[in-house]
């Protein structure tokens, strides 16, 4: 088991531990959920059907 002077040291590296992982899971799902990027991502989308499309259609035009 751990001696009675090392159990301070244990505590507080855990703490740290994980207030930096609760903060960084913040700091990830703030960057997720952020309503300008979740608007580009549907810019994204849309422009991307056409894209497809684009594609299609001139692999069809080279295959003939």
């Amino acid at each position: 088991m751990l001696a009675s002077h090392q159990n301070p040291t244990f505590v507080r590296n855990y703490l740290i531990a994980v207030i930096s992982v609760v903060m960084m899971g913040v700091g990830v799902a703030d960057l997720v959920n952020n309503p300008s990027r979740i608007a580009q991502q549907n810019r994204l989308d849309g422009y991307g059907r056409y894209v497809s499309a684009g594609l299609v259609s001139g692999a069809v035009n080279n295959m003939r």
